[in-house]
């Protein structure tokens, strides 16, 4: 009989950084002693301090990437990598390594594609109460337009498995890049899972790179561009409607007054509402064309999301292995 072989998952720690000077070098090495199997990845966006040397230093792998943003370096990491798991942090340490096994065990047992790190403390960050209005904001928004898989769709600590990661487009370029991944978790409707964990505060001398007003735009644009992609009907519906309601309010007196005396003194006003009635009709036709396109494209997707291989987790399962991470002391963390 052929002795069984038993594998580890491989597991990719992706750190994100952009000055964090002060803080990489203890992340780097508490993810070291909470998965000494993992291999852990620190992609430099062009800091300004000594973020690389650190991190190279504290034993991480340091990738340069040219450029700026968030979403660049996470499209150039998802790229170059290749692992069976993989778990996004921050290197500004306001996520705590220690909870990774936890997330990971998560994805394991519950069979998720994708497992996020919601967080408990986030609108005490920075004491930044601009970020924490948007937070609410921006999730009640996405929850009425995308649906109710995720509260807290701002959190980058968050693990993947290689179908997700693979199979992920990774357009954005800034910090709209955890909504984009949210998205497409929801529209191919991949199982997700969520965990509350305690979300820490910078130390002294450590700066958020979030900006309220300039990436709160940019977030609430790429709201608008996603909802164009994923639901061009009632995008494009929204514009349908508008027209066709400018439309009547213009036409209805122009219409009475012609019912009252046979003429239409408003020539004008007749001619810009019937121009407003054709671009309704525009949108419409455009929204209903558009949306089977989109239907198409999401088929797509998902069918080749199910044709990325499965990875080395479900062959040991199968295999009669149980799915479980251990802790360096041998213990599983219990689920929150």
């Amino acid at each position: 009989m052929p002795q069984e072989v038993r594998c580890e998952p491989s597991i990719a720690v992706l750190l994100p950084c952009y000055n964090e000077e002060l803080t990489i070098a203890e992340v780097v090495r508490r993810f070291r002693e909470t998965l000494p199997s993992a291999q852990i990845y620190v992609y430099d966006n062009n800091s300004k301090d000594l973020t690389a040397l650190r991190a190279r230093a504290a034993g991480a792998i340091v990738v340069r990437e040219a450029r700026q943003g968030k979403g660049n370096v996470v499209r150039r990491m998802f790229a170059d990598i290749d692992a069976d798991i993989y778990l996004m942090a921050d290197g500004d340490g306001t996520y705590a390594p220690e909870d990774a096994p936890q997330l990971i065990n998560t994805l394991l047992t519950e069979r998720s594609d994708m497992v996020v790190g919601t967080r408990r403390g986030v609108t005490d960050d920075a004491g930044r109460t601009g970020h924490a209005f948007g937070n609410r904001i921006f999730n009640s928004l996405y929850k009425r337009l995308f649906g109710t898989d995720f509260t807290d769709i701002f959190s980058g600590y968050r693990v993947f498995t290689r179908r997700f990661v693979k199979s992920f487009p990774a357009v954005s370029g800034g910090f709209e890049i955890e909504t984009e991944m949210s998205v497409h978790a929801s529209q191919l409707k991949l199982p997700v899972s969520e965990i509350a964990l305690d979300y820490g505060r910078r130390p002294e001398g450590s700066s958020s790179k979030l900006s309220t007003y300039r990436d709160g735009a940019k977030i609430l644009w790429m709201f608008a561009m996603l909802v164009k992609e994923t639901q061009p009907l009632r995008f494009f519906g929204a514009f349908s409607v508008f027209f066709l309601g400018a439309s009547l309010f213009l036409m209805a007196p122009v219409l009475i007054e012609f019912v009252e005396t046979g003429l239409v003194p408003r020539m004008p006003t007749w001619v810009l509402s019937v121009a407003l009635l054709l671009l309704s009709m525009l949108a419409a036709v455009t929204g209903l064309i558009l949306d089977s396109v989109s239907r198409g494209r999401a088929e797509q997707k998902r069918i080749f999301y199910l044709s990325m291989p499965s990875g080395r987790v479900e062959r040991r399962e199968r295999a009669g292995e149980p799915e479980t991470l251990k802790t360096p002391h041998g213990k599983t963390p219990r689920a929150a």
